[in-house]
């Protein structure tokens, strides 16, 4: 008997316990968020005027055959699906009837957010963009308080090249209700090698002779080779002044003709041939993640007929990189050049930022006036988008 009424106590305990952290989860984390689903399409650019090229034959002099080259790209799509719980601030207003994942708010880059508690957003999606299919994602992950701010994020934007990965943790300090500074540390990871430009440190590598002469370790055209390119001095005779001269004619690996001279091939096979060494040179190393001190600032005022709302982030250079090959990372950018690496050199900080205004006002019943604007700069990337304007309403 004492075994079944234990028994039924626990199972009612465990019941409590389950329904309050059911209750919990539901008021910390899916309380006023949203699951969404949605996408669009639409027809996809289109060239201005057609193009047209001269199809190869044996017989250059006979009639030739006229090809249609217009590039034409199948329609765009786009389709994502995720959820989320992000607050606004007062001035923000909701764009949409719904939510498709595409919304840009503040408080995926102001320091402190609308509300204290936690926020989100999982999303994902993919596209397609003339022709060309991409994966993108963001998840976000935020929660401010009174004295703390801790965010997490990943973001992925393949048509432009974004892999991004970052996680924060800051003390925050409230001086009166409108304005905060905050201090902390940031871990930032990505894939993009920036500052590293792997053809260049190829090509001005030099070897010296043991009469000190330098010259190229690597040539530009052993490179092309390597690739499957082929190159034959070849001797040109001017049919009116008699003239000759000699260059060189290159070969794909097929053996067709693709350039008549050095000057040539140069110009326009050898452009392709860096980017394949590059993006192999890139392929080869791994994701870097660094940790550095951050510093903010966010200052918040609202009144229906005027707003002012300033925020800002600064990253301090002092990046110390804990993943990734630290020679080949942004802190050694330019540590590179003739002769290679140079290894007495302890690299090079920098600064990376963000700020942002967004400011409102109502000038009597009518007039309205707006500005906003956001500005950041993380390694070589700096984006920026300013919007303003005036609004006048007839009563």
């Amino acid at each position: 008997m004492r075994n079944i009424i234990l028994s039924v106590v626990l199972l009612i305990t465990s019941t409590t316990m389950n329904g309050q952290i059911f209750k919990e989860l539901y008021k910390d984390f899916l309380k006023y968020g949203t699951v969404y689903a949605a996408g669009d399409i639409s027809n996809s650019v289109e060239a201005i005027e057609p193009t047209y090229v001269l199809e190869r034959t044996d017989n250059v002099y006979e009639i030739p055959i006229i090809k249609d080259n217009t590039e034409v790209f199948p329609f765009d799509y786009r389709y994502g699906f995720g959820i989320r719980k992000l607050a606004r601030f007062d001035y923000e207003r909701k764009p949409k009837n719904f939510y498709d994942g595409t919304e840009s708010q503040l408080a995926f880059t102001a320091p402190t957010s609308a509300f204290k508690g936690l926020e989100y957003q999982f999303h994902f999606e993919k596209e397609r963009w003339r022709g060309r299919d991409f994966t993108n994602y963001r998840y976000f992950l935020k929660h401010t308080g009174k004295h703390h701010i801790v965010k997490v994020e990943t973001r992925q934007v393949e048509n432009i090249n974004v892999n991004y990965n970052s996680a924060e943790a800051r003390f925050r300090l409230p001086i009166g209700k409108k304005f905060s500074i905050s201090a902390g540390a940031i871990v930032r990871g990505h894939d993009r090698a920036y500052g590293y430009n792997p053809i260049e440190i190829y090509l001005n590598e030099t070897t010296t002779d043991e009469n000190g002469n330098e010259f190229p370790t690597n040539y530009w055209f052993g490179l092309a080779n390597e690739y499957g390119y082929s190159d034959n001095p070849t001797t040109y005779t001017d049919n009116t002044t008699g003239e000759e001269f000699t260059d060189y004619l290159w070969r794909d690996e097929d053996g067709n003709i693709v350039a008549f001279s050095d000057a040539d091939f140069r110009e326009r096979i050898f452009p392709s041939i860096m980017n394949e060494f590059n993006g192999r040179a890139w392929d080869l190393l791994d994701p870097w993640v660094e940790v550095a001190p951050i510093i903010g600032f966010d200052f918040y005022h609202y009144k229906s007929d005027f707003w002012f709302h300033a925020y800002g982030n600064y990253i301090l250079p002092y990046h110390q990189y804990i993943a990734g090959e630290k020679d080949f990372s942004y802190l050694h950018r330019n540590s590179w050049g003739k002769g290679g690496h140079n290894n007495l050199l302890k690299g090079e900080q920098w600064h990376d930022y963000s700020f942002g205004i967004n400011l409102g006002t109502k000038v009597g019943k009518n007039l309205g006036i707006f500005v906003e604007g956001e500005y950041s700069k993380m390694w070589d990337s700096r984006l920026y988008q300013t919007t303003f304007g005036v609004n006048y309403t007839f009563k």
